[in-house]
């Protein structure tokens, strides 16, 4: 017999209550603490009393003017909504990768549903502004819908103009860790258990950044400081700096494997080419050509057996690869073509372990990634971007290419990480996926990238992205774009003492009979509601067909319910038989609530999930 008890619900209007997450995650481990869903500080206090580990008035940590502010932003959910760009787009129905123009914050909270619990995302790269006292900040939104987030961080049609910080502001470093706190708290939810995060940072907030780190993510799960050498050295009469900080921590350092290359702890061993030896497992020997420099000491031309040269940087000396090559230990790929990038075989008997070190170098320079990013949207376009050699490395470090590990960048900028996976996965045939987020910041009119024909850095990241996969060809070189947008859902107008009894009865029944904004578009609702109730971007949406109920249907891999919306404005159990779409329990049906009398409503609820807008 099915269940009748089952009530309505109301779809999700806003985004994943972090506060309450915290609290249910709270109560599993500490259950005696969290009493009709708050928190009896009384019985906590008393308890780490008795074991002596409560701090005093002074304790060890991080504190600074504003991170009340912090919590405040964490704290409150997004009311914003993603809808699909289609027109900036690169094979929308077939790619998994997702790039997304807005900010970050609000859209990190928007992920929170489908991302986190557990997490989803095994890597986390991010270059943030590095408060130099230039343009930086993202002035969050602490009380207000993402309409009144953009007036108050004044954003014009085509993009938002950024704020400065000038080193005289007396909170210089507190606005700053006002703006990563939160948005570091946000990633470290949707990292998988066994996943990692690398943030690039240099000497103005490397020991701040290390210490809210610290509290965010536990100490006990630093991994390590790496140091890229960048090669553009900022100089003053006492020294110069070489090199730029990336933190490195992990969700959970005891989950974290091996990062070290020795007997196929991490690696699948194959053997496509019927080596004599027995199976190998494929490691790089090369840099991409387009971070190749031409002076480098190991930048030689190699020639495959079918007669294929390829010229760029190696990893190794022009002696040792050609040694490698003589113990047939190169893959140019499978005959008669050998048309593969040529690969190290790294088979199980070998010895020696390869640990990762602190300082990378030889994975190109600020120089070179000017280089790389000039041949792809022009000269001068975009300052100090990040080779796609140093994305490449620590993706490769982090993720492993058979598992569809999913990397996440909400720092964009210029779009090298979302290049580098690109370019990593047709080198090693992995199948990784990205997502990267990125801020419609307005350019400089005076920029050169400005008369090239680009509005804000989004475009920027997104021209850049395009091309790259146009260049590198193999493997899922697409990308679905979304845009942050205001909710399609009507917003409640703050009344007033001018205002009557008249009109707050006038805008309740507008409530009611019409819950969405005038003229709303019915993909972008559906989208809103399937980010709202935990659905993947990358979930596959089918419009309506002829048949029955106009009824859009979402449906996931791995998720065992669908998501059925209708904005018919009547609904009955026949209509939604003719459609031919087959309902079970697990399945979320949503109209308006409206367009559904009592029986109809029972009914439906009998085989499925009912909510309503």
């Amino acid at each position: 017999m099915k269940n009748n008890s089952k009530k309505t619900e109301r779809v999700t209007m806003v985004s994943e209550n972090i506060k309450n997450d915290n609290l249910a995650k709270l109560r599993v481990i500490f259950p005696q603490f969290v009493k009709e869903d708050v928190i009896d500080f009384d019985a906590l206090r008393e308890f780490f009393n008795k074991e002596g580990i409560l701090a005093g008035t002074e304790k060890y940590g991080l504190n600074w003017a504003g991170k009340s502010n912090a919590f405040r932003a964490l704290r409150k959910p997004s009311s914003g909504t993603l809808t699909p760009d289609l027109e900036s787009s690169k094979n929308f129905e077939s790619t998994e990768n997702i790039f997304i123009e807005g900010d970050n914050l609000e859209v990190l909270k928007l992920l929170q549903k489908h991302y986190a619990n557990p997490g989803k995302i095994k890597m986390i790269y991010i270059d943030p502004p590095y408060n130099t006292g230039k343009d930086f900040i993202y002035p969050d939104n602490f009380t207000e819908g993402v309409s009144d987030y953009y007036k108050k961080t004044r954003q014009t049609k085509d993009g938002i103009k950024m704020t400065s910080n000038p080193e005289s502001n007396g909170r210089f470093h507190s606005d700053w860790l006002t703006m990563m706190y939160p948005r570091l708290s946000l990633a470290r939810n949707i990292l998988k258990d066994d996943g990692v995060i690398f943030v690039s940072i240099d000497d103005n907030e490397v020991a701040n950044l290390r210490l809210i780190m610290d509290e965010i993510f536990g100490e006990e799960n630093f991994i390590q400081s790496f140091m890229w050498l960048h090669g553009k050295g900022k100089k003053d009469k006492n020294s110069r700096t070489l090199q730029q900080y990336i933190l490195c921590f992990a969700k959970n350092k005891e989950l974290l494997s091996d990062w070290s290359i020795l007997e196929g702890k991490n690696y699948k061993f194959e053997n496509p080419d019927n080596d004599l030896e027995g199976p190998w497992f494929s490691g790089s020997v090369s840099f991409s050509e387009d971070r190749s420099n031409k002076k480098h000491k190991n930048y030689f031309p190699l020639t495959s057996p079918s007669g294929i040269i390829w010229e760029r940087q190696w990893q190794y000396t022009n002696e040792e690869m050609m040694s490698f090559i003589n113990r047939n230990r190169i893959y140019w790929g499978t005959a008669p073509n050998f048309s593969n990038v040529p690969r190290l075989k790294i088979r199980p008997t070998d010895t020696e372990e390869i640990i990762p070190e602190n300082i990378i170098g030889d994975v190109g320079t600020t120089k070179s990634a000017e280089t790389e990013l000039a041949s792809l949207i022009g000269e001068n376009i975009f300052n100090y971007p990040k080779p796609v050699g140093l994305l490449s490395h620590i993706s490769a470090l982090s993720t492993r290419k058979l598992e569809q590990d999913i990397i996440l960048d909400f720092f964009a900028g210029s779009g090298t990480t979302a290049h580098a996976v690109m370019d990593l996965n047709a080198e090693d045939g992995g199948n990784r996926k990205w997502i990267c987020v990125q801020i419609p910041e307005e350019i400089d009119e005076k920029s050169e990238a400005f008369k090239a024909g680009y509005k804000t850095i989004a475009e920027i990241s997104r021209k850049r992205i395009h091309h790259a996969g146009e260049k590198i060809e193999k493997g899922d070189i697409g990308f679905k774009s979304y845009k942050l947008l205001d909710s399609n859902y009507r917003a409640w107008n703050t009344l007033t003492s001018k205002d009557s009894v008249d009109d707050l009865l006038k805008q309740s029944k507008l409530f009611v009979e019409k819950p969405l904004i005038d003229n709303f578009d019915e993909q972008a609702v559906v989208y809103e509601i399937l980010v709202k109730e935990g659905f993947s971007l990358n979930a596959k949406v089918f419009p309506p067909t002829d048949n029955g109920l106009p009824l859009w249907v979402v449906v996931e891999d791995g998720k065992r319910g669908k998501l059925a919306i209708t904005f018919a404005k009547k609904v009955n159990q026949e209509d939604l038989t003719k459609t031919g779409v087959s309902v079970v329990e697990e399945d979320i049906f949503v109209c308006f609530d409206s367009a559904l009398d009592d029986t109809t409503k029972v009914n439906i609820m009998r085989n499925l999930i009912m909510k309503t807008i």
